[in-house]
Order: structure tokens, then sequence, then C-alpha cells
């Protein structure tokens, strides 16, 4: 597909205005205030579950402390969902520990299988969810491992170790989420009205581009970085509706409004880059007709005061009628470029209302008790979660690469019969339970692994040096502010996130935050070196894993488009178009970053991608007109499709081949009757239907030669 276009005949884009950028200095001052602010209210919510936890007699209070780190987040919404979520899974994996230790009590070889078979279950179930809802299953698998191996030896105290596994847990979740209320909460739905705006600038932007891009290599780069940016765009706005529900403010915004705002979004990146073709098909045939030149620069400047000046968006149902108008009405058979035109006139139409119905709801995000329109308010009473790309073969590799870490822990254990050795299992199966679904998720764990190698000489310090000259509890919190405060603020920055959550997992437990404090070297020691044990086993587990797995991965979400489409194509799979639009854009997301590890250019793959979205759509569009024609027409569109589902069905990503000519010979026979239909409506529908699939398919191709039509020299204007 042809990703660029020739300038617009006769007019001129005008200069857009320069977006004002904070200076870096206000920018930096203020990214460290926030850090130190949710350091500050991450160590006050550690300190309080950690008071609670002495109170209330826990053995192990340290896990309280360390559930804080874990469940932190700079939103509100965000960490209540993260940790109600936490609280779930841990009470269900406490279920299952109590009720599998008595079952295999005699047999600790078994029940150690038995738990990693569980883990990796949940593992797998978790990989496939991909929302913040996956934690239940992670907790649930990984919690039964905690509390099943602390009894292996002891199953009599099964059910005691749970219940102060869940107490532990369930203190840091609470404290986290009190401080959380009450100490300045950043909420989701002030980050939703930050995000919406500046996603919306981006989807202008890059609708403004694509109708006036030139064909430069520029252009393509600009093209493909506003295509990209916006497929991220909605995969964030996919988790705060997530995380919406969880919110603290008291004018949250409805889910609903933000999955029909994702809904329209995700309809411009196939959209866009369909009228980016049309444009250069006309181009290039010397076929542009004056009107549509002018109103594309119409709504380019319209695109471009959006933003500056909300008043502009009722003009958007004049461009649509204008749109309208400028369709072909006369009776007389189409030819190749009218076609064009009506389908570039179309996919226009459906841009002025995107953006339209995007700027209302925009409007109802900011102001929640705004009155939606009729069409908007409809919509949102239909709203869905948009499906996700399920990918089976990364969970199914998640849940190996934790059985092999399990395996190769457990062997380590029963070799060297290392009393501490189940605690480098546990360790190393969260981590890879946590990790493993990651796109390169070695160099990640990695890092944890330097993290929990810088905790060591940090907790001898504490733990030999500081710690013993503490009379009281208001000492030990002055003591270990400076190293917490610090660590939290690394945890607020993505770049240094997990090197801080590796010294959280390790620094509490070597300080010695226990139901009393004990200076012994060799628990020290022994506690250290089965968190690097660990770690390390999970890090070699995880590198193997990425290394065979990246590609494969990238492989398999383009044939996942595939299967789709000859799945729709034969008429096995439905035709739920918004869903089928919905895991596309999410592929897309998710392709972006594989392609990037393994060094590929993603600018042609994501165009493939868009293209197939496109496909989809024109054959969801070929099946509604094949309801509502003649028998003699339905019958040679089914010819057409039994064509495209054995194109897709052949694919192969090692050998990529051309369609069938004979697919596009009997496209363009059915073009040629379909353009000369009586019935208007009819004859709109499947022209519109058949010049997409044909664009798509076979971008290649020369103008059907039954639509060729011998112009008048200069002319370039529509019928009727």
């Amino acid at each position: 597909m042809a990703i660029g276009t020739a300038r617009l005949q006769g007019s001129t884009t005008p200069a857009l205005p320069r977006s004002r950028t904070p200076s870096p200095i206000l920018a930096e001052t203020l990214t460290g205030m926030a850090d130190a602010l949710f350091s500050l209210k991450t160590y006050v919510a550690a300190i309080l579950a950690y008071y609670i936890a002495l109170r209330i007699g826990l053995h192990r209070p340290y896990w309280s402390v360390i559930t804080c780190y874990i469940v932190a987040q700079p939103l509100a919404g965000a960490m209540l969902s993260k940790a109600v979520f936490r609280m779930i899974g841990t009470v269900f994996g406490a279920l299952v520990a109590i009720i599998l230790v008595p079952q295999f009590v005699n047999s600790p070889e078994l029940l150690t299988w038995v738990l990693g078979l569980w883990l990796a279950l949940c593992t797998y179930v978790a990989m496939l969810d991909r929302t913040p809802r996956s934690y239940v299953f992670l907790l649930a698998g990984y919690t039964a491992s905690i509390i099943g191996f602390a009894a292996v030896s002891h199953p009599g105290t099964i059910f005691d170790i749970a219940s102060l596994r869940v107490q532990e847990i369930i203190i840091g979740i609470w404290s986290s989420a009190v401080v959380n209320a009450l100490i300045f909460p950043r909420t989701v739905s002030a980050k939703l009205a930050e995000r919406a705006s500046q996603i919306l600038t981006d989807a202008e932007r890059w609708s403004r581009d694509a109708l006036s891009a030139q064909d430069s290599a520029e252009d393509a780069v600009t093209l493909d970085r506003d295509r990209r940016r916006l497929a991220l765009d909605l995969h964030e706005l996919h988790q705060l509706a997530v995380q919406l529900p969880f919110d603290l403010s008291r004018f949250t915004v409805r889910v609903a409004v933000l999955r029909v705002l994702q809904d329209r979004l995700s309809m411009l990146l196939p959209l866009a880059s369909g009228i980016e073709d049309r444009i250069g098909q006309l181009h290039a045939a010397e076929a542009m007709p004056p009107d549509i030149a002018a109103l594309i620069a119409d709504i380019t400047l319209w695109l471009n005061d959006l933003s500056s000046a909300p008043e502009t968006i009722p003009q958007a149902d004049a461009l649509i009628a204008r749109a309208h108008a400028l369709e072909p009405r006369d009776e007389s058979e189409w030819d190749w470029e009218i076609g064009l035109c009506l389908s570039l006139l179309d996919r226009l139409q459906d841009l002025i209302r995107i953006h339209r119905d995007a700027r209302e709801l925009h409007a109802i995000i900011l102001s929640p008790t705004t009155a939606p329109s009729p069409n908007i308010a409809a919509a949102i009473r239909n709203a869905r979660a948009m499906p996700l790309h399920r990918d089976h073969g990364l969970a199914l590799r998640s849940a190996l690469a934790t059985m092999a870490t399990l395996g190769i822990g457990t062997a380590m254990w029963i070799a060297t019969a290392w009393p501490d050795g189940s605690t480098a299992v546990v360790i190393a199966c969260i981590i890879c339970a946590l990790f493993s679904h990651l796109d390169n998720p070695g160099p990640t764990a990695s890092r944890l692994l330097y993290g929990t190698l810088a905790a060591m000489p940090i907790g001898a310090f504490y733990a030999f040096v500081l710690m013993p000259r503490l009379s009281d509890f208001p000492a030990m919190v002055g003591v270990l502010a400076p190293v917490m405060l610090i660590v939290g603020s690394l945890q607020a920055r993505p770049s240094t996130a997990i090197f801080a959550i590796g010294i959280m997992l390790t620094l509490p437990g070597l300080v010695g935050l226990n139901e009393e404090y004990d200076a012994n070297f060799q628990t020290f020691t022994n506690f250290a070196i089965a968190q690097v044990v660990g770690v390390g086993i999970a890090v070699f587990v995880l590198n193997f894993a990425s290394s065979v797995g990246t590609r494969s991965s990238a492989i398999r979400l383009v044939r996942s488009g595939w299967r789709e489409l000859a799945g729709m194509a034969g008429g096995r799979d439905s035709l739920d178009l918004n869903a089928w639009i919905g895991r596309m854009i999410d592929r897309v997301a998710m392709l972006t970053p594989r392609l990037k590890y393994l060094a590929i250019d993603p600018t042609q793959p994501l165009l493939d991608i868009l293209a197939d979205t496109r496909i989809g759509m024109a054959i969801h569009d070929l099946r509604t007109f094949q309801e509502r024609a003649s028998p003699w027409s339905a019958r040679q569109v089914a010819v057409v499709l039994k064509h495209v589902e054995q194109h897709f069905t052949q694919l192969r990503d090692d050998r990529p081949i051309d369609p069938d000519p004979a697919l596009v010979r009997a496209i363009d026979l059915v073009l040629a009757k379909v353009a000369a239909l009586d019935d208007l409506e009819q004859r709109r529908l499947g022209v519109l239907a058949l010049t997409s699939l044909r664009r798509n398919l076979a971008s290649y191709a020369p103008p059907p030669p039954a639509m060729r039509r011998q112009r008048e020299e200069g002319s370039a204007v529509l019928p009727g």
C-alpha cells in the first residue's frame, strides 16, 4: 500500500502552530516533586502497615512493608485496583494451599509439583487476561506456592501460615489505600482529563498529516510516528478504563464514556491510512476533482482549529453534508476513478464524524454533568470493553518458563538439602510469573537482580550497625527513612522502578523487620543467598525464554490476524466489526516493541496490519451487500470471498505471496457488474466494499480493464 500522497492541487496547507512546551528545568522540578510525594506517601503507608502488624503480633510483618511498595502507584485509582485484585488473589491462593497441602501431606515432592502446576495454570490465565485483573490469577498462583512450600515440612501448620500470610498482605494493601486517599490523592479522572486532551491532539495531528502529506520520506516517517503513538494512546485508554471504577474522585467519569472514546479513536488508524491511499491514487491518475481537493483543504483547517477553538465543532455537520453532496448520483455506469472518489468521500465523512464525537466525549470527560447528544447517549448505553488480542502461545511459554523455574529450583533444593531452599524456589517462581509476559523479560529480571545485590550491603549495614543501637519505634522510623525514601523515589521513575522493586523485595527481610529483632549472621546470610539464588534462577530461565520467544510472538501476532480474516471470509467467525478493529489495534500496540527488539523497521509491518484491518472492514461490508443482493450477485460475491479465504489460509510469514490473479479477476468482474446496478444504494455499498478490498489486497494492480473510461483531457469531475 502506498503511504505517501501528493499535495493537493490548487491548495496549500497552512502552517500549524507549534505547541508550547514547558521549560526543561520546570518540568524536571515538577517531576521531582511528584516523585518525592509518591515516595513519602509510600513510606508512610509502609510504616503504618508495619506498626499495625507488630501490634497484632504477626510473625513476619516485613511482608506488609513489601506489599505497600509492590501495590504503590502514582494514581489512587490504579493503586486501589491493584490492591483489590491482589487481595482477592491472595485469599484465593491461600484457600487453594489449604486444600492441596493436606491431600499430599505424605508426598512432599509431589506436593511441590502440584503447586507448580497450579502456578503455571494461573500464569497462563493471567497472560490471557492482560488487564490489572490478571493480578487475581498471579497472586492466587504464587500465594499458594509461598504458603504451600512453607508448609511442606510442617503440614499441620498450613492454616496458621495461610492466615498470617493473608493478614500481612491485607494490612499492607489497606494501609496504602488509606494513605493514598488522605494525602494529596492523584485521581484517575484527573489523569484521564489530562491524557484525553493530549490523545485527541495526537489524533487530530495524524489526521491532518494524512490529508496533507506529500510523497516523501520525511512525511512517511512523520505518519509512521503518529500512527504508533495513537496505537499506544489507545492502549493507555484501555488501562485507564479498567482503573476508573476504583477512582477516589467525587466526579468520576463513567467508564462507558471512556470506552466510547476508545471505540471512536480506534477507527482512525485504518480510516486515515485508507484516506492516504485514496488521495495518492487519485493524484497519481491525475483524477482528483477540484471540489474534493477544496473539501480536503477545509477539513484540514477544521482539524487544526478543534483544539484551540472548540466552537468550530458544529462545523462538522456542514463538512459531512458537503462530502455527501459530492458523491456520484447519476445512473450511468461508474468507472474506477469514480469508485476511488466515492471511497474517499465516504471515509472523509467517517473521519469528520469521529473527530466530532471525540471532541464531544472529551467535553463530557472534563465535565461529567454535560448532557450528551442523542447519538453519543445511545453509544454510551451500549458501550462495551474493547476486546484484546489473546496470545495463547505467549501464555503457554510463560507457564512453561514458570514450570522450568520450579523444576530447576526444586532440584537444587533437594540435592543440597538446604533449609532455605524453599525461599529461593518461591522467589524464582514469583519473579518468573510476574515478568514472563514481557516482550523481553530477561533484561528486566536482570535489573531486579541488580537491585537484590544492591540491597545486600545496605541491609548488612542496617542489620548489624544501626538496628542494634535503636531503642524505640520512632527512632527506627527516622533511621529507615533515608534509604526507604530514596528507594521510593527510584520506584516512581519507570527507568529505575524494577531496580527499586528488587531492593524492596530483599531489604525489609535483611534489615530484620520481624516480630522481634534478631541480629543473627547465619540467618542473614541464608536469607541473602536464597534471594540471590532465586532471582538468578529466574533471570536464567527468562533470558532463555526471551531469546526464543520474541520473534515467534511477533509472527503469531500477524498470523492470528490472517486466521481471523480467513474465518471472516469463510463465514466461520462473527462479523463484529468493532471487536475486530479493537483486536487489530491491540496487535499494533503489541507488535511495535517486538519489532524494535528484533531491530526490524516497524513501518511496513504496521502498515500491513492496518491494511489487513481495512480488509476485514471490507469483508464486513461485502457480506452486508451479499445479504441484500440478488441471487446472482450473491453467488458472485461468494466466489470472491472464497478466493479471499484461500489467500489468507495459504499466507506464510516466511514467503509472503501476492493474491492469486484469479482473486483479482473475480473482484474486477463483480465490481464492473455492481457499478452498473440500477439501485444506487446497493451500487454504493458494493462499490465501496469491492474497491477497498481490491486496493488493500492488490494495491500493485492497475485499474480494472472493464472499468476504464476515456476521459476528456483535463477533466476530473464526478458525474451528477
